[in-house]
């Protein structure tokens, strides 16, 4: 069907750099042609939304933790605005990094956002394709700005300046269907792909927790390892207290470090410590001077620990060379004590030695998992010789490897997908690809149910998760 696709018969120039090309019969209007300003407000009751850039707009409950939903509560809210579904609203100052969307919530939103209301009886999920393309956040930066990139603000009487397609309103429910039937089916395939990725995952949780457990040597000497779920330790390894491996435990800043583009000097989020890797797509830059504040604790160095105690709890990873990077809100600093343990070693007996089943309880909670400093430093763990530490890592980095391959090619097909689905919306809702005709031979059947959204753990703002200051704008008046 994606295939088949083929450019209109008639064209013209849009006269509008971000469009291009555009079907004859396709209108180019300013947005003030298409949209109102709403400035409803005195809506206390309602619920809080927020506008991210990964899934536009959402409930705010499901970017903050507890204490911040609390904390939220006791907001004066009267000067929020009244959201309905189908309005668009946007984050003034996030709206060149895609943070726009239209609504299928009714709810109320930061002073910070602009609320736009589609004029006439336009399809308002065509409009929600059109403005989260990065043709249009190109768009928005450029009609955007402020004293530095962070500050950039797209006013809304700058919205209503820029140039919109507009296909007559039959055409833009044709757009919609086949782009909703097009996007499931991707992320159907890129779900399935995600399972392929937790079955590899799983085979080499097998392979660590073997080996961070009972070694290497099948006719070692066993005692009991004091652990519930763990009945027998080698003899000549020491069951001890996480903190007595380290030579300091550091907690974080509580609060949200400066944000700034396009700094090497990172904040390292929650998002962005997952399954044993610091993933530099989940950090965010800060000023010089917020780096030295946020440091003074402690400077996480090459070697060092860093752990996440809540929302998510319980990810671990040591930090590698070549990056400056400061702690986030809910992580922590482990600085270990090399002569006894293994940094590296560390990360894989929190994930598959005693401190596992801890975390799974502590995740599992009906609140969200959280571990103070105290919780932290008394975790059990297993202590071998470090020789025999070192050889253990070595014995896991070749057993995972063809696991880590295969999962790194899976990912890459993700990412392929993901690009895939951006560049055919961004095509199909611009003009440059007819799709009349495929979404006259879609069958009630083709339609299906909706899919989950597919995983996007790095960069993405998660339930419980501490707000990425790119994508919480609303969190403060």
């Amino acid at each position: 069907m994606i295939a088949g696709l083929k450019p209109y018969a008639k064209s013209k120039d849009s006269g509008v750099a971000w469009l291009g090309g555009v079907p004859a019969h396709w209108s180019v209007l300013p947005n003030r042609a298409v949209f109102s300003e709403v400035k409803a407000r005195d809506n206390d009751n309602e619920q809080m939304l927020s506008v991210t850039i990964k899934r536009g707009v959402i409930e705010q409950r499901q970017l903050l933790s507890d204490s911040s939903k609390k904390d939220s509560s006791r907001l004066d809210k009267s000067a929020y605005k009244l959201v309905c579904p189908g309005d668009v609203a946007y984050n003034k100052m996030r709206a060149w990094q895609g943070a726009v969307g239209v609504s299928e919530l009714r709810g109320i939103v930061s002073p910070a956002y602009v609320v736009m209301r589609p004029i006439g009886e336009p399809i308002p999920r065509y409009f929600h394709y059109l403005l989260r393309t990065p043709a249009f956040a190109k768009e928005a930066e450029r009609w955007s700005y402020g004293i530095t990139s962070d500050m950039w603000s797209l006013r809304p009487e700058h919205f209503k300046l820029i140039y919109c397609c507009v296909p007559p309103k039959g055409e833009q429910a044709a757009i919609v269907r086949f782009l909703d039937h097009a996007d499931r089916r991707i992320r159907r395939a890129i779900q399935a792909k995600q399972k392929l990725i937790k079955l590899l995952e799983e085979q080499k949780q097998v392979i660590i927790q073997r080996a961070v457990t009972r070694g290497l040597d099948p006719c070692v000497r066993l005692k009991p390892s004091g652990v519930e779920w763990l009945d027998e330790v080698p003899a000549h390894w020491e069951v001890v207290a996480l903190k007595r491996v380290l030579r300091r435990l550091i907690d974080c800043e509580h609060k949200t470090a400066p944000y700034v583009d396009d700094s090497h000097l990172r904040v390292v989020r929650t998002a962005a410590v997952r399954n044993g890797l610091l993933r530099l797509a989940g950090t965010y830059g800060t000023t010089s001077d917020g780096f030295r504040d946020w440091t003074r604790r402690g400077l996480p160095e090459p070697g060092d620990v860093i752990f996440t105690r809540e929302a998510p709890v319980g990810e671990a990873c040591v930090v590698p060379e070549g990056v400056r990077v400061c702690l986030g809100q809910r992580t922590v600093l482990m600085k270990v004590n090399r002569e006894r343990y293994e940094p590296q070693f560390l990360v894989r007996m929190i994930y598959a030695g005693p401190p596992a089943a801890r975390i799974r309880v502590a995740s599992q909670g009906s609140t969200v998992g959280h571990f103070n400093m105290d919780d932290i430093g008394s975790m059990a763990i297993f202590a071998p010789p470090i020789d025999e530490q070192r050889l253990l890592l070595r014995y896991i980095a070749e057993q995972t490897e063809p696991f880590d391959n295969a999962e790194n090619q899976v990912r890459r097909e993700v990412e392929l997908l993901r690009e895939y689905r951006t560049r055919l919306i961004t095509d199909v809702v611009t003009g440059k690809l007819d799709v009349r005709e495929a979404t006259a031979r879609l069958s009630e059947v083709d339609e299906g149910a909706d899919e989950e959204p597919d995983e996007d753990p790095v960069g993405e703002t998660e339930a419980g998760m501490e707000p990425d200051p790119a994508e919480a704008g609303d969190l403060s008046t």
